[in-house]
């Protein structure tokens, strides 16, 4: 069995090193220009979490060697360098029953996709599965045991996924059928977590983190119900179970962000600290118009939105939330 990893950045390398015993051969690959010094003169041990690879695994900048006879090929690349990748996976000649594992959660722009949507106007016939669920990389590395779904439309090739992906008592797989859930609830988390990243860095407490990530939830099961996901996923591993690590973690990026946000600093110069992607910024971008295309009430989202691109007092944006039009409660955030 042959498992391919495509973009070995922080992500892609923890889970080369995670799922490389699962694998008769292991194959890395990522652009000349994107490998760290490490990685091109083959050390075992790479930044920036210190990543041991064993000898076994190779690393290439041919994509056509990279997917050559592989079972599974690991998608994990920032969301908007997907569409490119998967133009050059179909030139270097990937089959439609090769399982692609995309494990990215993020929004198009400007098109708002979701990353399954994007895949499938590249490879329409691909047998597709999307990964995701609470897996802050530093932990999953330190053998932290955690668990997350595997979702695609045909349940046998999730089941066959799980079976290839999981690691025993280390990285529990479940199956689901609900692909517009498990992307959406992924993806729309990672705004939240910059929320709780700056209500954090403000001392603001534990009872606005409660409430913080209740509303943020009912947000996140507004937008999703109402794209066609199933309200039940949503309070899943992919929906809340992500939404707890990450918005609770100062290990997330996009918590981190919010930190950052909250002490003055502004987004160009937060991104280039972290020299990683934080999928959130771009994503609160893509919430908000997507909220204002579908007319459903994303107030959270919308503040980080202007807090991430606008120039005005970010605290004073936030904290704005508290003095909105007083309204019910919903039931599931359905109504």
């Amino acid at each position: 069995m042959k498992l391919a990893v495509i973009g070995l950045g922080c992500w892609g390398l923890v889970l080369t090193e995670m799922l490389t015993d699962n694998f008769d051969q292991v194959v890395g690959w990522s652009r000349e220009q994107d490998l760290s010094e490490e990685l091109k003169l083959y050390k075992r041990t790479t930044k920036p979490y210190n990543v041991q690879l064993q000898d076994k695994v190779q690393i290439t900048t041919n994509l056509n060697e990279a997917i050559k006879d592989a079972d599974v090929i690991l998608l994990v690349v920032a969301t908007s360098a997907t569409r490119i990748v998967c133009e050059q996976l179909k030139e270097a000649g990937i089959k439609k029953e090769q399982i692609l594992v995309n494990a990215s959660k993020g929004i198009e722009l400007p098109s708002l996709k979701r990353m399954s949507e994007v895949i499938k106007d590249v490879l329409p016939e691909q047998n597709l599965v999307i990964l995701s669920g609470p897996t802050l990389a530093e932990e999953v590395l330190n053998k932290c045991p955690t668990a997350a779904c595997v979702a695609s439309e045909n349940i046998e090739v999730a089941e066959k996924a799980q079976k290839l992906l999981n690691v025993a008592g280390r990285f529990r797989l479940y199956t689901n059928t609900d692909v517009i859930g498990v992307e959406l609830g992924g993806a729309l988390k990672n705004v939240m977590a910059i929320a709780a990243g700056f209500a954090d860095e403000l001392k603001l407490g534990d009872n606005t983190r409660g409430a913080l990530l209740t509303r943020g939830m009912a947000e996140i099961v507004r937008v999703s119900v109402t794209l066609g996901a199933n309200p039940s996923t949503l309070w899943g591993l992919s929906g809340m179970g992500d939404l707890i690590a990450t918005c609770s973690s100062p290990l997330s990026r996009n918590h981190k962000v919010g930190v950052m946000l909250a002490k003055g600093k502004k987004i160009d110069d937060i991104l280039n600290e972290l020299g990683s992607v934080a999928e959130g910024v771009k994503t609160s971008r893509a919430i908000c118009e997507l909220s204002k295309k579908i007319n459903i009430d994303t107030p959270i989202s919308d503040a980080i939105y202007e807090a991430v691109y606008s120039k005005e007092n970010s605290k004073e944006i936030f904290l704005n939330l508290m003095n909105r039009t007083l309204k019910g409660e919903e039931t599931f955030g359905i109504k």
